[in-house]
């Protein structure tokens, strides 16, 4: 087994008493105070996330958009620089190689954001398939990456940096200096909440880190409550909601894509309910009418909801039923299809004064 990679702040981490854990090929922090008590404190103030493993790569030169519009789902003709977009990158029979998001940095210039534990398969895919006019790079190793998320992050955001950000856009980026260095702040991130992405050099990190959990409302934030929160979004995780045996539409973004794109579907990734906290687990089986029809990819007892949670594929013709029983390991919970998200009061879109 090969060593695990650390970030610029795991020492930070191990310092202050997180507990870590291996994700992705990273030896990452899966708690500091506890799961709940994370998950709470980001849905009402403000939580930084080291988010550093995750891969970035750009995409330059005269051609970029035209190569790279064959690659993924995202229409990169309607993507102005300034603005990021969320879709796929998929392969030849549609299956979902990744999910990530493309900045346009300018014309023919772009930066993809991709999952940390897909960054050799993903990098080699994309090189495979750009014309050798086109600039390829990967610079994931020299990129730090932390989050800053809750509906207070506005607030800490303008106070650390003492400049107003109220102008920036879901979904929008900019640019300014940090440490004497160029540092990208998007308005995105992966809880519901009001939230900023920092992209700065790697050497950098735990000088912005240290500024912005000395803030009063902020608390450093462990992957156990960063995936309790998005899943209260049912915002998909890969390898567990997305893969290359479903394609895009099969997990539930359709909305994103042309109407002839993927429409070969097979099962859909439906949300479901569960009363009480006892939650099923990836693997467990769903069942309609005494028949097996799917299976659960993610599940959870929710934080702010109370009570459980899940995603699972179904079979397609199964997917517009009501009512289905999940086989847990040691018990059948009754799960009811629900409407994403399940949390509907996050502050992601709010419109800033």
């Amino acid at each position: 087994m090969s060593a695990l990679r650390i970030t610029p702040l795991t020492e930070w981490h191990r310092e202050n008493g997180a507990k870590l854990v291996p994700f992705a090929g990273f030896e990452m922090p899966v708690q500091y105070k506890g799961i709940i008590v994370e998950h709470k404190h980001t849905r009402e103030k403000a939580g930084i996330f080291d988010i550093s493993h995750m891969g970035e790569f750009v995409v330059s030169g005269e051609g970029a958009k035209a190569a790279l519009n064959k690659l993924v789902t995202q229409n990169l003709d309607t993507l102005a620089p300034g603005k990021c977009r969320y879709g796929f990158l998929t392969d030849e029979e549609g299956g979902v190689l990744d999910d990530l998001i493309i900045y346009c940095l300018a014309e023919d210039s772009y930066m993809l954001v991709i999952n940390g534990s897909r960054e050799e398969t993903d990098f080699n895919w994309i090189d495979c398939h750009l014309p050798e006019s086109v600039n390829f790079e990967n610079v994931s190793y020299e990129t730090a990456k932390i989050d800053l998320q809750g509906p207070l992050a506005l607030d800490v955001l303008e106070s650390v940096f003492g400049r107003d950000f109220k102008n920036l856009k879901y979904f929008n980026f900019g640019q300014t200096e940090f440490d004497g260095c160029k540092l990208l702040i998007s308005r995105t991130g992966y809880t519901g909440e009001l939230g900023y992405e920092f992209y700065l050099p790697s050497d950098k990190a735990l000088s912005l880190w240290k500024k912005l959990v000395a803030h009063e409302d902020v608390e450093p934030i462990g992957l156990g409550a960063r995936d309790t929160l998005r899943l209260e979004m049912g915002y998909p995780l890969y390898g567990q909601d997305l893969d290359t045996d479903h394609n895009p539409r099969e997990g539930g973004y359709s909305f994103v894509l042309a109407d002839d794109a993927f429409t070969d579907v097979k099962e859909m990734l439906i949300p479901l309910k569960i009363e009480g906290r006892r939650s099923a687990r990836h693997g467990d089986k769903v069942h309609l009418d005494g028949k097996e029809v799917g299976v659960v990819t993610s599940g959870s007892f929710s934080p702010t909801l109370g009570f459980s949670i899940a995603l699972a594929y179904v079979q397609a013709d199964a997917a517009e039923a009501k009512e289905f029983v999940v086989k847990g390991a040691r018990t059948d919970f009754k799960a009811t299809k629900s409407e994403l998200p399940f949390y509907k009061e996050g502050t992601a879109r709010k419109k800033l004064d």
